[in-house]
């Protein structure tokens, strides 16, 4: 217990008190000790995890040969690694996992892209080595040079430790079902590999209304064909190991369930899918939650796959990753559903990343 003194005040009859010195010394010692200790201790709760897996980067060779023949947006033009450092600490994130995004490498052929693709995954590698602990990356691919792609998915994973690697939703009229990807996909389920996926605007469907950018419809759409493709050529079923993540919460995937389930209904096309049907099928790959982090599209996926497979993703720069933290803290989710899906989903597909 704490000894006070009384002092005279002056004004009589009342004093003022002040601890006596021993008192003071056992309350320096309490509060030295009680800095070691974590917020918790104290009823505070420590500030959450959180781990984006998808974050985008521009490797200045990259996007050097990417200027040359195609537009490039200007926030992935101007993206430097001090933004995506000041863009994740802004939102309190940890670690964010590093993939390259449009243009692609569509715009170069044989040599170049194959040497494109090492430049972008060796850049991505440095990142993580100049900052530890902070990034991860899933490695671009020359495809649909599927020789290519096979050997620098060899080379990323292996020797610069890439998490995955990751494909565009489609190369030209070739979807991420088609058996040319097969060899691939071996070598990917062999090793029970993390395959993520970005959307690109195909090719039937460039400014068909000049309003609206491509982004904004196609990518979805696109998003939905890559993951149909998947389900009803058997190739998911065929390479079950391989564990996709599908950018934009699945695209337009979840509005379009009741024709899924038509598509399925044959026995010949069910037989093809993972458990026989479209929701064990959809429940079968993972989901991220970039650009769709509000109760409408989060909602909706959610009706179709558990929360053990969605995961946080911000699409920087072309969203910040500050608002789709806010986004998703706004769906009104409990918090243990919260933390698993900006963490702890994460955490167990890539378990290097445990805190």
């Amino acid at each position: 217990m704490t000894r006070f003194i009384c002092e005279p005040t002056g004004h009589a009859p009342t004093c003022a008190c002040r601890p006596g010195r021993r008192s003071l010394l056992r309350g320096a010692a309490f509060l030295g000790a009680a800095a070691l200790l974590p917020p918790a201790a104290f009823g505070q709760a420590a500030r959450p995890r959180r781990i984006d897996v998808h974050h985008h980067l521009t490797p200045p060779i990259y996007k050097d040969a990417a200027l040359r023949r195609v537009e490039m947006a200007p926030v992935a033009r101007d993206w430097t690694p001090e933004k995506t450092v000041a863009d994740l600490d802004a939102a309190g994130i940890d670690v964010a996992i590093l993939s390259v995004s449009t243009p692609g490498l569509g715009f170069a052929e044989g040599e170049e892209r194959r040497r494109l693709a090492r430049v972008c995954n060796e850049y991505a590698a440095e990142m993580g080595q100049r900052h530890p602990g902070r990034f991860g990356s899933f490695a671009a691919l020359p495809l649909p040079d599927v020789d290519g792609a096979l050997a620098e998915a060899v080379y990323a994973l292996d020797t610069l430790k890439a998490d995955g690697v990751l494909l565009f939703t489609s190369y030209g009229n070739l979807y991420l079902g088609d058996e040319k990807l097969h060899p691939l996909y071996e070598e990917l389920n062999r090793r029970k590999a993390i395959v993520a996926t970005h959307p690109l605007s195909p090719q039937c469907c460039g400014n068909l209304v000049p309003q609206i950018a491509d982004t904004v419809v196609e990518f979805g759409t696109d998003t939905s064909r890559s993951i149909a493709s998947l389900m009803f050529s058997g190739t998911a079923a065929k390479y079950p190991d391989i564990r996709f993540i599908f950018s934009h919460a699945g695209g337009t995937l979840p509005f379009l369930i009741e024709r899924l389930d038509f598509q399925a209904r044959p026995p010949a096309q069910s037989a093809k899918l993972v458990g026989g049907a479209v929701r064990p099928a959809l429940g079968h790959f993972l989901y991220d939650t970039a650009q769709a982090a509000n109760p409408v599209a989060l909602g909706a996926l959610r009706s179709l796959v558990s929360a053990d497979r969605i995961v946080l993703g911000s699409d920087f720069p072309y969203r910040t990753s500050q608002e789709q933290v806010q986004g998703l803290a706004g769906c009104g989710l409990d918090a243990a559903t919260l933390r698993r899906i900006e963490c702890g989903n994460a955490e167990a597909l890539m378990p290097r990343l445990k805190a």
